[in-house]
């Protein structure tokens, strides 16, 4: 007899800057949680945030979620690409404007460096669109040693409000 694979606790971050952007956000969470093998265990509340990186564009909301699975990393990854994609993301422009961007920022204790999957994410501490939910969800969470609350104490979050 097979052991049932182990539950893990796994840190998504949310966002969305095209068309209806809470909708995109809450249906994503709802099609990651259809299925037997994600457990969304708490949701932050929605922020509002400026465009990050190169290319103009339009406000994000932006959210996270802390997900119970027992999918591997890799497994769990290609589950929030299949769902950004039913939710019509289209990767035109890196960094550009999208309907639903979901990504893996932490999975339990694991570290792993793939050349499309880095856990925890490698920019994820740089990012006060990520902290600020992310501390929602998980406010003692410590990230290659350092809490999330130190780093986010150390960025610029005047531009971030939260979504009514």
């Amino acid at each position: 007899m097979t052991a049932a694979p182990a539950q893990v606790v796994a840190c998504l971050a949310f966002g969305s800057n095209l068309g209806d952007r809470e909708r995109h956000i809450h249906q994503a969470l709802a099609a990651l949680a259809a299925g037997p093998a994600v457990t969304v265990l708490r949701v932050s509340r929605l922020y509002e945030t400026p465009p990050w990186g190169p290319v103009a564009q339009g406000r994000y909301l932006n959210a996270c979620a802390a997900v119970s699975t027992t999918l591997s990393p890799r497994a769990l990854l290609d589950l929030c690409l299949a769902v950004e994609r039913a939710g019509g993301r289209e990767r035109l422009v890196r960094w550009g404007p999208r309907t639903l961007d979901i990504d893996v920022l932490t999975y339990g204790d694991v570290k792993l460096a793939e050349p499309d999957l880095v856990i925890p994410h490698p920019r994820m501490m740089e990012r006060a669109f990520v902290l600020v939910p992310l501390i929602d969800v998980a406010p003692d969470l410590v990230v290659n040693g350092e809490p999330v609350a130190a780093a986010l104490a150390r960025l610029d979050r005047s531009d971030i409000v939260e979504w009514l």
